[in-house]
């Protein structure tokens, strides 16, 4: 099918709006045709994961962008970088975080809002149900598809910020009605009381993406008053452990089928669950350091840490990773927290930058997602726990589990 542009896409295209919106619009068209796509759709809004340095072609790339003049069209929040730009002596490759830095104002020079955090979506102005978007990074992909129904396809470095300058991006996959429809149902129902607790659901999150992949999950049996942070742990445990973009959750998401029937079933029960906590968890009791906040801690779950490490003191390094957003709306919180030795982490995440001592080996956290990627990332086991239980652990030095 031919790719069909209209005479202000064929412009952008041609150099007349510069020769920084043709580079990127050149992107995007390629992609398009890569795709399949027979048009391009307009976007609202876009999120660029491009800003965490990969090497010197992440650097080579913005700074042509910015030489050629380029400037984003539409509203662009930024993904994590590669270095605390708040606390910088927590980095400890000072040449990364220069690297990281330089990449970071780069960004900043397109027009980029300096928000640096990979849960755009606790900011203002997040995407209404339906609206266009292109937002890079996993989980920030899924939470908008899913849980705010704005439509977005997963877009890697460069694209994304090509969408940002042309605000355009390919009408192709979950952009398109057809490629939302659910392709396998996971009943939860025999989980019953166990889907109360924040735990469920990043072990959920981890089965489900492990099963499905790519495939579009509907879930059944879901409480109606589970929580954006619960949708948010599971939706980037299923985004890394597979390749979910979009699930449904029925009688809760906004474009959820009604029921199940029709598709085929997968029964998800306790002892499933416990089989991935214990898959994604090193057997040990011993423990070197906590991390939690990963995606980002909203605003709620910084509020309910420092609740709970209000009290006796904490006998092992505590890490919370936040957005700078979230971090000036905590007030007195955000002393609570300081004062019970929790260091709070912005811009960037503990597994993807070197803040963690390399001598800690067996690191406990609240999340599926930083659960899957740190051992990898960080030659680290993990331990896997509740917020509740990484406190506990935390202020007993060694590894406390409820269950």
């Amino acid at each position: 099918m031919p790719l069909h542009l209209t005479a202000a896409e064929d412009r952008m295209l041609s150099g007349q709006d510069g020769e920084g919106v043709a580079l990127a619009m050149r992107v995007v068209v390629g992609q398009a045709r890569i795709s399949g796509a027979p048009r391009l759709v307009e976007i609202t809004s876009a999120h660029v994961d491009s800003c965490l340095y990969h090497g010197q072609v992440s650097l080579d790339f913005v700074h042509r962008l910015v030489d050629l003049g380029a400037k984003v069209r539409v509203p662009t929040t930024l993904n994590v970088g590669s270095t605390d730009l708040i606390h910088p002596a927590l980095v400890r490759d000072q040449e990364l975080a220069e690297a990281g830095r330089e990449l970071m104002t780069a960004y900043a020079d397109l027009g980029c809002a300096q928000t640096f955090t990979c849960a755009p979506y606790q900011l203002p102005n997040r995407p209404a149900l339906g609206e266009h978007i292109a937002w890079a990074e996993s989980n920030a992909i899924v939470f908008a598809n899913s849980v705010l129904g704005a439509r977005t396809d997963r877009y890697g470095d460069f694209l994304d910020v090509c969408a940002a300058i042309t605000a355009r991006a390919p009408y192709a996959g979950l952009q398109t009605p057809e490629a939302r429809v659910g392709t396998v149902a996971f009943d939860c129902r025999p989980l019953g009381d166990f889907l109360h607790s924040e735990l469920a659901y990043p072990l959920l999150g981890h089965h489900i993406g492990s099963v499905v992949g790519a495939g579009i999950p509907v879930l059944e049996g879901i409480p109606v008053d589970v929580t954006e942070d619960d949708l948010k742990a599971l939706g980037a445990a299923a985004a890394s452990a597979g390749g979910v973009a979009l699930f449904h959750v029925v009688g809760v998401t906004p474009e959820a089928p009604t029921s199940i029937d029709g598709l085929p079933v997968h029964t998800v029960d306790l002892k499933t669950l416990q089989e991935v906590r214990s898959a994604l968890s090193s057997n040990t009791e011993e423990l070197d350091a906590v991390s939690v906040g990963t995606p980002h801690a909203s605003y709620d779950e910084c509020v309910r840490l420092a609740e709970l490490v209000a009290g006796p003191p904490l006998q092992l390094p505590f890490y919370l990773s936040t957005s700078r957003a979230t971090r000036d709306r905590l007030g007195d919180q955000l002393q609570v927290l300081q004062r019970a030795g929790v260091t709070v982490v912005v811009d960037t995440c503990t597994y993807v930058t070197a803040i963690l001592q390399p001598t800690w080996k067996r690191v406990m956290t609240n999340s599926g997602k930083w659960a899957h990627y740190a051992p990898g990332n960080l030659n680290v086991s993990a331990v896997l726990g509740s917020l509740a239980e990484c406190v506990a652990s935390a202020r007993a030095g060694r590894v406390v589990l409820d269950t």
